[in-house]
């Protein structure tokens, strides 16, 4: 009896570590899975970043306080589609913002009468609902999800005219020198931007708050600048995108307003270093403490840009003007070779005022009306918009031109992300690191187990 009890507890000796190991490793592969089951079942996200990257961006946040009522999100996607559940994953951070947010999904394969109401065509739009109103989206992201709900947010929304009939800048146009980006940026802002040709209106219409007039390649009729001038004088505003070269028959609008234009075209060296390839550009780095540049600070890039004076007529008054460097000036001669100012000619050390800001009060109107003269319409079209702090500096004086309509910031487009970039000391460090101290370390400290060990038996 006793052989046989020491037989087993040998058995069990020989075979206690084989089962403490199995045990173990059941458990592990049991947590493994329970973890696995509750991550796919159960989304929660802590955001350590500094740059807050896996939460909504400041100006989503400021959009969803401006809401005062339950809003609603229909999503036309099969739930269990991984285009649903990442679709699922942005809209949480929403509902975790506000909590008010409510979120469905609609399959529009089995709701075919729901999805035709909804003007839904593909699958993954979005359909928001806020008291009443209602928009679908069919390009899925924070920028444009937020832009819709800044929309149905406001009660109505402000026409803006772009003057073409003439050869200029079209709001819809894909041309380099177009205003295509310009417009899409009007149309998340909430604005209505149409184009008009005041050769076949007799005048701007009256729920039309802001005129943009661009440069055009043919000169306008005394018709047409007579109803430019009769809006200034309802005290409509007005952005003015200016060229070098002869006015095209605007000459009565420069009068009217006092407007007087340096001959030439501003150069700065520094254009030519800040990646533009040319020195025949204004830049933009210093930006007066106002209103309209409030937030301001990457320079702006005005290529082929020419300078004003000054001054401006009665009754309106210069509220602020941005300026070239002052290493610029306005050259005035052939834009090859070597250039220096000549100052005999008329050409002019910088800073020159390129951006002017007017402002003057109708007393019948009991409002502050505002104009804005820029020396370069390249600064808005589809090539430069996106130079530098240009798109920042445009955006910044239409809000400051619809000044009552509560335009609200959008979340910046989405960007590459940034590259990794490291000097050769950190190179070196982590190549080091990985190379020579971290095996070393894990050899020392198998060496030095495997001695411990050794002096324990």
């Amino acid at each position: 009896m006793k052989t046989r009890a020491q037989a087993i507890r040998v058995l069990v000796h020989r075979f206690e570590r084989a089962l403490a190991d199995t045990l173990f490793a059941l458990l592990l592969l049991g947590c493994v899975v329970t973890a696995g089951w509750l991550v796919a079942r159960h989304d929660r996200i802590w955001d350590w970043t500094q740059s807050e990257s896996h939460r909504l961006t400041r100006e989503s946040r400021a959009i969803l306080e401006r809401l005062e009522a339950p809003l609603r999100l229909t999503v036309f996607a099969d739930p269990q589609t991984p285009l649903a559940r990442m679709i699922g994953q942005l809209l949480e951070r929403y509902a975790h913002e506000y909590p008010e947010l409510e979120i469905r999904y609609l399959d529009p394969r089995r709701f075919p009468e729901q999805a035709r109401e909804a003007e839904v065509s593909l699958q993954g739009q979005i359909l928001l609902e806020y008291r009443g109103r209602r928009e679908t989206l069919a390009e899925i992201g924070e920028r444009s999800i937020s832009a819709a709900i800044a929309r149905l947010t406001r009660p109505r929304h402000a026409w803006v005219a772009i003057i073409e009939g003439h050869g200029e800048r079209a709001i819809a146009g894909e041309r380099d020198t177009d205003l295509g980006r310009l417009g899409r940026e009007l149309l998340e802002l909430g604005l209505i931007a149409r184009p008009l040709d005041l050769a076949t209106t007799s005048a701007v219409p009256d729920n039309t708050r802001l005129v943009v007039l661009s440069q055009p390649r043919l000169p306008l009729f005394p018709g047409e600048i007579e109803a430019l001038i009769d809006f200034l004088d309802r005290g409509g505003h007005l952005l003015w995108l200016m060229d070098p070269g002869p006015p095209s028959g605007l000459e009565p609008l420069l009068e009217h307003l006092g407007l007087a234009v340096l001959p030439g075209q501003v150069v700065d060296p520094e254009a030519e270093r800040l990646g533009f390839g040319t020195t025949a550009a204004a830049v933009i780095d210093d930006y007066a403490p106002h209103p309209l540049t409030e937030g301001l600070a990457a320079p702006a890039l005005l290529p082929g840009a020419l300078a004003f004076e000054t001054q401006v007529a009665p009754g309106w008054a210069l509220a602020t003007y941005l300026t070239s460097r002052a290493e610029s000036w306005n050259e005035t001669g052939t834009l090859s070779g070597p250039l220096t100012r000549d100052e005999v000619i008329g050409e002019r050390a910088g800073p020159l005022p390129v951006v002017l800001a007017l402002t003057r009060t109708l007393p019948e109107r009991e409002r502050e009306q505002r104009l804005v003269a820029v020396g370069d319409g390249d600064l808005l079209s589809n090539a430069q918009f996106g130079l530098q702090g240009n798109r920042a500096l445009g955006l910044a004086l239409l809000r400051w031109l619809s000044e009552g309509e509560d335009l609200p910031e959008l979340p910046p487009p989405p960007t590459a992300a940034e590259p990794l970039e490291l000097d050769e000391r950190h190179r070196t460090l982590i190549g080091l690191g990985a190379l020579v101290l971290l095996p070393g370390v894990f050899l020392i400290g198998g060496l030095g187990m495997r001695w411990w060990r050794w002096r324990g038996r």
